[in-house]
């Protein structure tokens, strides 16, 4: 009958009786070996106060560090079940204590608990003597009372469940006593209670029953054999009853652990002594021998600390008459550094967002030692030239999160090395790649790829007649990098019902048929998004400005400068901090850019600062630029007193609307007196029109003249002759006047030219001037 079916009552008490203890993040459960699979340890989720419903979000498990996966979580109830058979002699040898260890992994945000399985003994071994028949040569002259110590049964399991007691079948010469070993085990010895005679007798055959104190008991039966001699009357003595030797994990094969000595008195092949070990497990049969001539104990195979740091054994040493004595021989194995750091990557995302906050976990480490000691103590690091750092809240574990500004535009893959290295000597370490990929987001505005356009076009071509293709870039990555092109809503109407624009391909095409004699000169204007002169910001180069750790409050760390080629209030720009390394260290102007400090430093502050501005102008549809800084505190920099100037904000905006306000009314009154002034002019022509009393001088059609208002791209009247300007008959100074002359004889010339010429047809060239500097040619919408 399978024991284990008696001990089912026994597990039911106790499984309700189940102790643990939960205290800071720990939870200890008390389970008996050989549970069935499935079988339920407790319930995590309520002796941690977590809910059930969180295990599944947050992505629970249980982890074991370097042993098997013994138990797994049911995140539907949150009960810790059995997974594996757990047999305690497996795992832990005949250690009074048997603890696995594992951890209860929660994410976002990370927690980790510890989960300890004490496992108990259970009586499912049953005593076994090394050897089925013991063999005892005994003369006949053997005085009464005399010992032989017989070899213990072994027994794996522990405590009560161990070895209790020994019983001897029924007879008339030997009665069977115990003896207490060094380490307190019991030994039992063979007693002679009446004198043997070969005689009578030459042999006794007995039974030997070594017995458990389990519930039921379970026993091991062995057979004495003993033959009745002449002589041999002493039995080996060894010179220690008990050997301590030590030697380091990993020593070459070969290596000499310890020297045994044992003597006998008997002279002949009586005195001759044999060694030999009396019970050597499984595991350690290939790993020591015993020279049986010479007692020496030697490495037969690869000896491993973290398999069992202490081995004892049993010695026997036995002479030709068949008469043995034992003693103990106990290893201490030494550890040294051989096993590397592990290194686990527990949870990782392969992509991160170039605006992630500095703090934000990219992957969960987990790093651990199999050696003991310093040479079990870890270090984990990574380069110092990624934004990136290792954040250690719970041992063993280490989060790999941002720990600067990522730009996709400077670099988009980060292959980053994580190191592991122990203390021991000589040190161990292991490395590890991950590779982190940065996603792109639209932070930067499209550039064009020339300064000025500008395109030529015969009059009276037809519709959809091709001018020019504007070309536009953007660094940003796939559908951020997508361009569209618009022509500005600020360019006058009549303007850009001439041209369309292809949004996609930039390509320019007429969508009116253009006429030399109306209209020569076209220009689109377009706003210009503000250009950042300071810092440099240039791929593969980096500006840092230095400032004082010791900077008060107020002091001046640095400005950023930057212009836009848009004039009037388009041109008005605003700072605004919009990234930094620390939210609450840094302030700048909102009109002036100046960075300064808003409180003084302290060390918890990263001795380097990023700060990204952003520059936003005052357009309709305002377009903004990206200025990043990068700040070093520096240890022993003078503090300048003319720098520490706390701006204050509210001032200069107040100041500003008092600028605008008396702006506003000195306008207004000038296009008051402007709006005066030209009413009064043409009441004075109307006032002095002079008529030419020649009445065969032609009057042009004003569709046909070019206009006064028909500026060039400085504001000024344009100098070819082409564009001179004239009046009909009725001016007020003669029949004509052209703009760019005065002299009254060329103005005779000119009107006679006039009067041989017909009208002719418009086939001179309208020039299309797009220009792409201030103000700017080509307007791009992302």
């Amino acid at each position: 009958m399978d024991p284990r079916l008696n001990f089912k009552p026994r597990l039911h008490f106790l499984w309700f009786c189940l102790l643990f203890g939960v205290s800071f993040g720990e939870v200890r459960y008390i389970l008996p070996e050989e549970m069935l699979r499935g079988s339920v340890i407790g319930n995590v989720a309520r002796d941690l106060a977590l809910k059930v419903t969180d295990l599944d979000v947050r992505r629970a498990r249980v982890v074991a560090e370097g042993t098997s996966q013994l138990c797994e979580l049911d995140t539907a109830s949150g009960n810790l079940l059995i997974s594996q058979r757990i047999d305690r002699e497996e795992l832990c040898v005949q250690a009074s204590v048997c603890i696995l260890q594992y951890q209860l992994l929660l994410e976002d945000p990370l927690q980790a608990y510890s989960i300890v399985l004490d496992i108990a003994d259970i009586n499912d071994n049953s005593p076994v003597f090394a050897a089925g028949e013991i063999q005892l040569d005994l003369v006949e002259s053997t005085v009464l009372g005399r010992r032989f110590p017989l070899e213990s049964a072994h027994d794996p399991d522990l405590g009560t469940n161990s070895v209790r007691e020994y019983k001897l079948s029924p007879n008339n010469h030997f009665a069977l006593e115990m003896s207490t070993q060094i380490n307190g085990n019991a030994c039992p010895e063979l007693v002679l209670k009446k004198a043997l005679d070969r005689e009578a007798q030459a042999e006794h055959v007995l039974k030997i029953n070594g017995i458990d104190g389990g519930n039921p008991v379970r026993s091991g039966t062995a057979s004495i054999h003993i033959r009745v001699l002449d002589a041999n009357d002493n039995v080996p003595v060894f010179s220690q009853r008990a050997y301590k030797a030590s030697v380091f994990e990993n020593s070459a094969i070969g290596t000499v652990i310890a020297t045994l000595n044992a003597t006998d008195s008997d002279e002949g092949v009586y005195g001759e002594i044999t060694f030999s070990f009396s019970h050597l497990s499984d595991k350690m049969g290939g790993v020591i021998e015993i020279n049986p001539l010479s007692g020496e104990v030697r490495l037969a195979g690869v000896i491993d600390y973290e398999e069992a740091s202490t081995h004892e054994l049993d010695v026997q040493a036995k002479d030709g008459g068949g008469q043995a004595s034992h003693c103990k021989l106990i290893i201490d194995v030494i550890d040294v550094n051989d096993n590397k750091p592990m290194i686990e990557v527990k949870s990782a995302s392969s992509n991160v967002a170039e605006d992630s906050k500095p703090g934000t976990m990219v992957a969960l480490i987990n790093v651990y030692d199999l050696d003991t000691g310093s040479s079990g103590r870890i270090t984990c690091t990574i380069p110092d030239d990624v934004p990136f750092k290792l954040v250690s809240e719970v041992k063993h574990y280490y989060m790999l999160v941002t720990d600067g500004i990522l730009d996709r535009e400077l670099q988009s893959e980060y292959n980053i090395t994580v190191t592991a290295a122990d203390a021991g000597a000589p040190p161990l370490s292991s490395v590890k790649v991950i590779t982190i990929l940065v996603n792109d987001i639209n932070d930067n505005p499209p550039t064009f790829t020339q300064s000025e356009c500008d395109a030529n076009i015969l009059e009276n071509q037809p519709v959809g007649t091709f001018v020019m293709k504007i070309k536009a870039m953007d660094i940003d990555n796939e559908s951020n990098a997508k361009i569209r092109y618009e022509i500005s809503k600020d360019t006058k109407s009549e303007v850009s019902s001439f041209l369309t624009i292809n949004s996609d391909t930039g390509e320019l095409f007429t969508s009116r048929l253009f006429d030399y004699e109306q209209s020569v000169h076209f220009q689109i204007k377009n706003d210009n998004a503000p250009v950042v002169l300071y810092p440099v910001q240039t791929t593969g180069f980096i500006a840092e400005d230095m400032v004082p750790i010791e900077a008060p409050r107020g002091y001046l760390v640095t400005k950023v400068v930057a212009v836009d080629a848009d004039s009037g209030h388009n041109a008005w720009l605003s700072y605004r901090i919009i990234k930094a390394t620390r939210p609450n260290l840094f302030v700048v102007g909102l009109h002036t850019g100046e960075i300064r400090t808003v409180r003084t430093f302290t060390e918890d502050d990263e001795p380097k600062q990023t700060v990204v501005v952003s520059i936003t102008d005052n357009g309709h549809a305002s377009l903004s630029a990206t200025a990043t800084v990068h700040v070093m505190i520096g240890d022993g920099l003078p503090v300048l007193n003319e720098l520490f100037e706390f701006a204050d904000e509210s001032q200069d905006t107040d100041n500003l609307t008092l600028y605008l306000i008396i702006a506003l009314a000195t306008v207004s009154s000038l296009l008051i007196v402007l709006i005066i002034g030209v009413f009064y002019f043409k009441l004075c022509r109307r006032s002095y029109v002079y008529r030419s009393t020649t009445d065969s001088l032609p009057v042009f059609p004003t569709a046909y003249l070019p206009p006064f208002t028909d500026l060039s791209r400085c504001g000024t009247l344009l100098k070819d002759e082409r564009y001179d300007s004239f009046l009909t008959t009725g001016s007020w100074r003669g029949d004509f006047r052209f703009g760019s002359s005065t002299d009254t004889d060329t103005l005779k010339q000119r009107s006679a030219a006039y009067q041989k010429n017909t009208l002719r047809q418009a086939s001179d060239r309208a020039t299309l001037k797009v220009r792409a500097g201030a103000p700017h040619p080509c307007y791009v919408v992302q």
